[in-house]
């Protein structure tokens, strides 16, 4: 018994490690003050409403109702649904396959001028979407962009036509303008876990025979899958956080027609109001909330059901 009691008491006491709270603290306290309070604040404001005498009052989930229930107001949010989900799905078929190739091709050590294109291909990236907006939008105008005579100067000048202003093309062509905004993402993200693959691991691959595309395919790719899964998921959520690029170019009413209204600029015409229509913060809440839960279900999805499959590709 003294024995036991002799080897506790020399038991020398872990170090309370206080700097690592004294770091975090003023990242913590601007992400709560930032993210966190109006977070919470726009989910409380979804369960109250304002009647006809202007008496603010609680109303629990009659707001979720009215949005889900109400067809003045459903018929508007899955129009906006779809239209997200249409703006996502060209991002991740389009948008980042190109990035994970560019990647490849900037990864060949051999390559003249590699620098260079991996800046170009990413300096869009560093742009504004007010400059990237209104720049397309001249760009693509029918009365005095240059697009037109761009087409015309190599024989294809009849393709013309003002996809921005057609309710059937205008919201591919702003999610293509989006594309090339932010290829140089992805591209950055799979150059970077390209580059961390072991050297050694490729020479051996290279004596046993695979070299060019049989190496990428069986040996690179499966690496770099948690990198595609990573770019995968900020892709989903900035695409469902998408505002600024639609709003620059076609208002916020989503012209032509609410043909490229997402669930962005459906959350800032209700919260807001425009020139039609007085805006409704309860109203806009409860969208900002079904927007934070579709998100927040998408980065659960890849945590617990994706996320773990890929983890046994890493080294």
């Amino acid at each position: 018994m003294n024995q036991v009691t002799t080897t506790t008491a020399s038991t020398p006491r872990k170090p309370v490690r206080w700097h690592i709270g004294v770091l975090l603290a003023p990242a913590a306290a601007i992400y709560t003050l930032v993210m966190i309070i109006p977070l919470i604040e726009t989910m409380r404001l979804s369960f109250f409403n304002k009647d006809a005498t202007g008496l603010v009052s609680f109303v629990g989930i009659a707001n979720w109702f009215k949005l889900f229930g109400n067809p003045n107001w459903s018929g508007t949010f899955w129009n906006a649904l779809v239209d997200n989900l249409h703006f996502f799905i060209i991002h991740m078929v389009v948008q980042n396959p190109i990035g994970v190739v560019l990647a490849a091709l900037l990864s060949i050590p051999r390559l003249p001028g590699r620098v260079f294109y991996r800046t170009a291909f990413f300096m869009p990236t560093m742009l504004s979407f007010v400059i990237v907006g209104f720049t397309w939008r001249l760009i693509l105008s029918p009365t005095w962009g240059i697009a037109k005579s761009l087409l015309a100067a190599v024989g294809l000048g009849s393709w013309f036509e003002p996809w921005l202003g057609q309710e059937n093309t205008a919201l591919t062509t702003l999610a293509f303008i989006s594309v090339w905004q932010f290829v140089g993402i992805p591209m950055m993200l799979t150059y970077a876990a390209l580059l961390a693959i072991p050297d050694e691991l490729l020479e051996a691959a290279s004596l046993d025979g695979l070299t060019g595309f049989a190496q990428f395919f069986k040996i690179k790719l499966p690496l770099i899958w948690p990198t595609i899964g990573i770019i995968s998921i900020l892709t989903f959520v900035g695409n469902f956080n998408a505002f600024d690029l639609i709003y620059v170019s076609q208002g916020a009413i989503a012209s032509p027609n609410y043909s490229t209204d997402i669930l962005g600029t459906f959350l800032y015409r209700t919260f807001f109001g425009n020139q039609l229509v007085l805006g409704d913060p309860y109203m806009g809440a409860t969208i900002a909330g079904v927007m934070f839960l579709i998100i927040l279900s998408g980065v659960l999805v890849y945590l617990f059901g994706v996320q773990r499959r890929l983890t046994y590709y890493q080294l």
